[in-house]
C-alpha cells in the first residue's frame, strides 16, 4: 500500500506537470500559425489508451509513462517522422518560421516549469506557512547518531554556526546541504560551556552524498522521555505508568532523555526490568514491568517538537510568492552546484543519480498535500533544469542549434538534425535506463 501511495503521488506530479510543459510549447506554436498534429500525455508507441481529435490536433493519453510530447508539424523531434521533411516547407509548419519564433516554441516548455516551480513553492508558504524548530529552544543539545560522531559530534553539543553561518533553525540538513554545496570547513559548537571548532573532513562531501546516506541524520535533538499515551493492556499499563510520567531510568541505570531509554531497553526484549519514573515533577516511583518479544513497554511519547517548542512564520499572499522565488531559486542555485562538486569529483554522479523509484519515495508513504505541492515544486523546477541541457532531443538542445542559426545565420541541415536527435534520443534514453537500473540494483543488492 505504501508504494502505491508513493507512485499515484508521482503519477499525479508527473501528470500535472506534463501537460503544462507541453501547454507551454503547443500555445505560443499555435499564437505563431504553427500546426500541432498531436498533444500527448505519456508516450504512444504502436497505440494509445485514449485520443480524440479537434481541428488539426489529436489529443491523447499514451501508455508508456515515460515523458509526453506535442508533434509540430515540419518539426525533426523524437517521432522521427521523416517523411514530412522530404516536401516543400509549408506556412504552417515550424521550418518555415523565423529562428525567434521557432526559439520561443521551444522554450515554452521549460518557461512553464519555472513559472510553475517558483509559483507553487510561493503558494506552499502562503497555505501552510512555515514551522521551525529554533535552535535556542534545543537546551538539551543534540543527540549526534552515527555518521554525527563520525564527524566529531558529541551528545550534549549546542551548534551555533555552520562555517560562518549562524544555525538559528534547528535540522540537520541544513548542515548537509553546506557540507555537500558550499564545503563548509568545520561547525562551531558548544561543548560543557565551551565554544568548541569541529572541523569537517572533505570525505563527508562524497559520504553525505551517496545514496546510502542520504536519509540518515547527523543529529536530532535531545529531549526528555515524557509519556503523552500509555496503551491499553500494554505492559506500562499493568505496571501502572500513567501519561505525563518522565521516564529517568531503566534497571537503575539513568536515561534522562528518550534515545538514552531507547538504547539501553533495545536488548530487553520479553524481560523483566524496573522503570523509573517522575511523576507530578516531584514523586520519584520505580515501577517493575516485563517489556514485549519486540523490547517496548507500549507508551507514545511526546515529539521534541511539542516539548522544545516551535515557532510559526505565516505569510500573505504579497510575501508569499516573492518568498517563492527566493526558495525555488535557492534550490536551483544548489543543483548548479551540486553539478560543480561532481566535476571536482568531490561527489560520484552514480551516487545521485536515481530514477522513478528513489523519486517516489520522495514523498513519502503518506499523501500529505504540504509535502506533495513542494515535491512537485521542486520536480517542476528539475525538469525545467534538465531540459535545458545541451542535449539533442531535449529542449535545451533545440534552442543550442537555434541560437547558433541565429548567430551564424546558417542554419543545421536537416540530415544533421535527424542524426543529432536520435544521438540524443539514445543518450536520454541510456540515462533513464540506468537511473532505474540503479534503483533496481539497490533494492535487491
Amino acid at each position: 500500500m505504501d508504494y502505491l501511495i508513493m507512485a499515484g503521488q508521482l503519477m499525479l506530479s508527473l501528470s500535472i506537470l506534463i501537460v503544462l510543459h507541453e501547454m507551454g510549447h503547443f500555445l505560443p506554436a499555435r499564437l505563431f500559425g504553427t500546426r500541432v498534429e498531436k498533444f500527448y500525455l505519456f508516450f504512444d508507441p504502436w497505440f494509445s489508451l485514449l485520443k480524440y481529435k479537434k481541428g488539426d490536433t489529436e489529443y491523447g493519453i499514451g501508455w508508456l509513462p515515460l515523458g509526453g510530447y506535442v508533434k509540430i508539424s515540419g518539426m525533426i523531434d523524437e517521432s522521427f517522422d521523416k517523411e514530412q521533411m522530404q516536401g516543400e516547407p509549408q506556412p504552417w509548419e515550424f521550418r518555415s518560421k523565423p529562428a525567434w519564433q521557432r526559439l520561443i516554441i521551444m522554450l515554452g516548455g521549460v518557461t512553464v516549469n519555472f513559472i510553475l516551480g517558483f509559483f507553487l513553492y510561493g503558494m506552499v508558504l502562503f497555505i501552510w506557512g512555515e514551522e521551525y524548530l529554533p535552535s535556542e529552544n534545543v537546551v538539551y543539545g543534540i543527540h549526534a547518531d552515527s555518521l554525527g560522531q563520525e564527524m566529531g559530534l558529541q551528545d550534549g553539543d549546542e551548534i551555533l554556526k555552520v562555517g560562518e553561518q549562524p544555525f538559528e533553525r534547528f535540522n540537520d540538513r541544513i548542515v548537509v546541504r553546506e557540507i555537500i554545496i558550499n564545503n563548509v570547513p568545520d561547525l562551531t559548537v558548544k561543548r560543557d560551556g565551551n565554544r568548541v571548532n569541529v572541523p569537517i573532513d572533505e570525505k563527508f562531501v562524497g559520504l553525505l552524498a551517496s545514496h546510502e546516506n542520504k536519509n540518515k541524520r547527523l543529529f536530532s535533538p535531545r529531549f526528555p522521555f515524557k509519556i503523552q499515551e500509555v496503551m491499553e493492556g500494554s505492559p506500562a499499563a499493568d505496571a501502572g505508568l500513567q501519561a505525563d510520567d518522565r521516564i529517568i531510568a531503566l534497571d537503575g541505570t539513568p536515561t534522562l532523555y528518550y534515545h538514552d531509554f531507547s538504547n539501553e531497553i533495545r536488548d530487553k526484549k520479553g524481560e523483566g526490568v524496573t522503570v523509573g519514573v517522575v511523576r507530578n515533577e516531584s514523586d520519584t516511583l520505580s515501577l517493575p514491568l516485563v517489556t514485549t518479544e519486540e523490547g517496548k513497554i507500549g507508551v507514545l511519547a511526546y515529539s521534541p517538537l511539542y516539548l522544545l517548542g516551535t515557532k510559526r512564520k505565516d505569510y500573505n499572499l504579497a510575501e508569499a510568492l516573492p518568498a517563492g522565488v527566493v526558495q525555488g531559486w535557492g534550490f536551483l542555485t544548489d543543483q548548479f552546484k551540486a553539478f560543480g562538486q561532481m566535476f571536482r569529483g568531490k561527489i560520484d554522479p552514480k551516487e545521485s543519480l536515481g530514477g522513478f523509484g528513489s523519486i517516489a519515495s520522495m514523498y513519502g508513504n503518506q499523501w500529505v498535500w504540504e509535502n506533495f505541492w513542494r515535491m512537485t515544486a521542486i520536480l517542476s523546477l528539475i525538469l525545467a533544469f534538465m531540459n535545458l541541457l545541451p542535449i539533442p532531443a531535449l529542449d535545451g538542445g533545440h534552442v543550442m542549434f537555434l541560437l547558433y542559426e541565429m548567430v551564424t545565420g546558417q542554419k543545421p541541415s536537416d540530415k544533421f538534425m535527424e542524426w543529432a536527435t536520435m544521438i540524443g534520443f539514445i543518450i536520454v534514453l541510456g540515462l533513464v535506463l540506468y537511473a532505474n537500473g540503479l534503483d533496481i540494483i539497490r533494492s535487491f543488492f
